[in-house]
């Protein structure tokens, strides 16, 4: 795209760079992305639908799992889609509202997967340190709650990154040097001072993860020092086993989401195409993980699964 000599406070399209220094291998990237994308809409679907088929299943860490999906599905729908036009069909051109439009369900639906993944660090510490008040603390009403809250944070604070940007002149380049439509790469192409809106920016992320971060910590802190109280040996390894691969999706999640933020602040000297890549991780690899560790390797949903494959089969 050629650069304007004039300001114009809203242009017709962005054109997507992709990974700087790695369009030669942009069409084979694309296919662990698209194998990834494929399990992240299978699984979380499958996980929507035997929550919504069995009764049984219908309790506090399968319906913040439903939250956790819908999720999922929306975060990895508004990126790997268009990657893959970018990737695979050279097809660079986003139109300026569809670009603000991703943005916005990028990083409101980021805040809102850092939000459920507390609320079920919560309902795991409710279940195994306060098991027989669970029922009476978590109940349908808190949970309705607590979703609504996790939302309403996620686009509360972030809805103005679209309206600020919309409003911005532009007269540099319209090449966004990215796979798809994020906050400071876009907001970088303004032709006026955009320092304080990249600190609201950073500072609305960094509080959010903080907090989120923190309290989920101290869950399964709590959690884990319940869990070595635990009478039975046999108990305490396989609740170790669950909360270990708990946590483990959940370190990738702020580990990637963590370096991609605090790069735009600090990391001047990280190749471009490391950010950009590790950047596609938080968008990436837990849609993909989340199906498998809290679905597969959660028995009632693995059990249902199974039964309903063997009666497909049959």
């Amino acid at each position: 795209m050629p650069s304007l000599n004039t300001s114009l406070p809203s242009p017709v399209t962005f054109s997507l760079m992709g990974i700087p220094g790695l369009e030669h291998l942009h069409v084979w990237i694309g296919i662990p992305f698209c194998s990834m994308y494929v399990v992240a809409v299978v699984g979380n679907m499958t996980i929507l639908a035997m929550v919504k088929a069995e009764r049984s299943l219908h309790e506090p860490m399968f319906f913040f799992l439903c939250m956790l999906s819908v999720t999922d599905l929306v975060l990895s729908t508004s990126t790997l889609p268009r990657m893959l036009c970018l990737f695979w069909l050279g097809a660079r051109d986003i139109a300026f509202d569809a670009c603000l439009a991703q943005m916005f369900f990028i990083h409101s639906f980021t805040a809102m997967e850092s939000g459920f993944f507390l609320a079920m660090a919560v309902d795991r510490y409710v279940a195994i340190c306060h098991p027989l008040r669970h029922a009476t603390i978590l109940t349908h009403t808190h949970i309705t709650i607590m979703g609504i809250i996790v939302v309403v944070r996620g686009v509360a604070f972030f809805s103005p990154h679209p309206i600020l940007l919309k409003l911005l002149p532009y007269c540099r380049t319209r090449i966004i040097a990215h796979t798809y439509c994020e906050f400071m790469a876009v907001v970088k192409l303004a032709c006026m001072d955009t320092g304080a809106i990249k600190h609201y920016s950073l500072s609305v992320a960094s509080i959010i993860a903080s907090c989120d971060v923190i309290f989920t910590a101290i869950s399964y802190a709590f959690i884990l020092h319940s869990v070595f109280y635990l009478p039975s040996r046999e108990a305490s390894f396989k609740a170790l086993g669950t909360c270990g691969s708990h946590v483990c999706v959940i370190l990738v999640f702020y580990s990637t989401a963590g370096f991609s933020m605090f790069t735009h602040r600090f990391g001047k000297n990280v190749p471009a195409h490391i950010h950009i890549f590790i950047a596609n991780m938080y968008l990436l690899v837990p849609p993909f993980l989340n199906p498998i560790v809290y679905g597969v390797r959660t028995k009632k949903i693995r059990e249902h699964v199974l039964g309903a494959l063997r009666v497909k089969v049959a």
